[in-house]
């Protein structure tokens, strides 16, 4: 092969971008920002957690949100109620550009008229893409656990 030859193939060649650090830790680390990011009440702490092009189904809510516009919509609500998640069973699988945690969680709601709290329990899917240099969720899923324990 001819070094021209070469040349032509390694620039027509995909350039692979290199992996960021991911570990089980970090992604432990994604969802106590997420929680921390819920205890300040605030939407606009919790709406940049997620990428620009988010898929979030909630479990209070049956309108997929899809938009960071639609994700804080969504939060102003449900803030409200003060929620606190703790996660219950987690299963962590991590590629190149993204991670994903599954299982189950229990979120904690304060009524915010009566201070009866209450916990739900749910199934839940985060996955994270890394998105303008770090992680951020990219999709999450949370929905009531059917047996309802």
């Amino acid at each position: 092969m001819t070094l021209f030859a070469l040349a032509t193939l390694l620039l027509a060649a995909p350039v692979q971008a290199a992996c960021p650090a991911a570990t089980t830790a970090g992604v432990e680390a994604q969802f106590q920002r997420f929680n921390a990011a819920w205890a300040t009440q605030d939407p606009d702490m919790v709406t940049p957690l997620f990428t620009a092009e988010p898929v979030l189904l909630p479990t209070l809510s049956d309108t997929p949100r899809t938009t960071p516009a639609a994700v804080r919509d969504y939060f102003i609500g449900f803030l409200r109620s003060r929620p606190v998640g703790r996660i219950d069973t987690s299963t962590v699988e991590i590629d190149c550009q993204t991670a994903s945690r599954v299982g189950t969680w229990t979120v904690t709601l304060t009524d915010p008229a009566t201070g009866a709290s209450r916990d739900v329990h749910a199934r839940y899917s985060f996955i994270y893409r890394f998105e303008d240099g770090e992680w951020k969720i990219d999709h999450l899923h949370s929905s009531v656990a059917p047996e309802g324990h």
